[in-house]
């Protein structure tokens, strides 16, 4: 459960997490198509909120959060999707238990004529034998998950997932929250509180610092160094005697951070995503969504396909052919 920034028991909630990019892409034979690059959108608030999920509960909530649509309540999570992405196996008990904590966890949003208390999940229903199941969001809960545009932070939801250490997670959440300014100040209090390691009646986890190092942020720091598209590191400082602040470093030149346009429609922004998993880049997707349709592209990568099964065609670089195609269409610029 959140606590509010102000130190208080009241959470100030003012969004939750979007996403536009692709989801549930058809793999295809013509190009090994990377399907983790996916992101998600997510509220500044909420980054900096404070709460105490486990590392299961935020691998559920990231791949409910990966594909929100607006008007859409009921979502459904294959468990093997999560597998792929993780390498971890998840069990029936596991999910169980964290889906029961995740509902049971409510959200308070305080304004100046009222406090509201909301849960986030309506039902969760296990479909037995498939290995999946479905979350329906409340109702209620909607216009936060959605009320951001403005005021978000970028993740990649194959990052997050990847780091197993929960601390991990919500660190790699706060640095890209701070990526572009790369370094900021927290008092070791306050980052106990953000990491849910100091509760609402002040009892507090790893109250030796050596203890809050090893098993916190030297775990984090590896998890993510290795796992995500970020670097980052500590530094503890003290006052008087005792550490007082640590700094959290942050090098966000590791690859390029993807960026959405809000100009454009979400299926727009689905099929450049699309594009670029199958290999073009950014600038070529964006031209190619904006004059292809989808349902064409997806005609042309079937008749490839049984070209290259029928033995009538070889293709060595996929990517080049089609962006040869594509210039020949006139939908991509040719380069002298």
């Amino acid at each position: 459960m959140l606590n509010t920034i102000n130190k208080t028991t009241v959470v100030l909630l003012r969004g939750f997490l979007f996403l536009f990019l692709f989801l549930n892409i058809i793999i295809m034979e013509l190009i090994d198509v990377n399907k983790d690059e996916k992101l998600i959108y997510q509220h500044n608030v909420i980054t900096s909120g404070r709460y105490d999920y486990s590392a299961t509960m935020m691998d559920i909530l990231f791949m409910i959060l990966s594909s929100l649509e607006v008007g859409k309540l009921e979502y459904i999570i294959h468990v093997h999707d999560i597998e792929v992405i993780t390498g971890r196996k998840w069990n029936l008990k596991q999910l169980r238990e964290a889906t029961e904590s995740i509902g049971s966890r409510m959200f308070e949003i305080e304004t100046k004529e009222s406090i509201e208390q909301i849960w986030l999940f309506s039902r969760v229903k296990y479909l037995l034998g498939t290995g999946s199941f479905t979350v329906t969001l409340n109702p209620l809960a909607t216009q936060y998950f959605f009320e951001l545009k403005n005021n978000f932070t970028a993740l990649q939801l194959k990052s997050v997932l990847n780091c197993s250490s929960k601390y991990a997670k919500r660190l790699y959440g706060i640095a890209c929250q701070w990526r572009s300014v790369g370094s900021k100040r927290f008092e070791i209090d306050e980052l106990k509180k953000m990491l849910g390691l100091i509760d609402k009646k002040g009892n507090e986890q790893f109250d030796k610092i050596s203890q809050f190092k090893e098993r916190v942020l030297d775990i984090a720091k590896k998890q993510i160094n290795e796992n995500t598209d970020i670097e980052i590191d500590f530094e503890l400082k003290k006052r008087g005697r005792s550490f007082h602040w640590v700094t959290l470093h942050i090098n966000s030149q590791k690859f390029k951070q993807l960026e959405i346009n809000f100009e454009n429609s979400i299926n727009l922004q689905k099929f450049a995503s699309k594009l670029v998993a199958y290999g073009f880049n950014q600038e070529q997707a964006e031209l190619i969504a904006g004059k292809e349709k989808e349902k064409d592209f997806d005609i042309l990568i079937t008749e490839l396909n049984e070209k290259i099964r029928q033995r009538k065609l070889k293709i060595e670089n996929s990517v080049g052919y089609l962006v040869g195609v594509y210039q020949k269409k006139g939908m991509l610029p040719v380069k002298n």
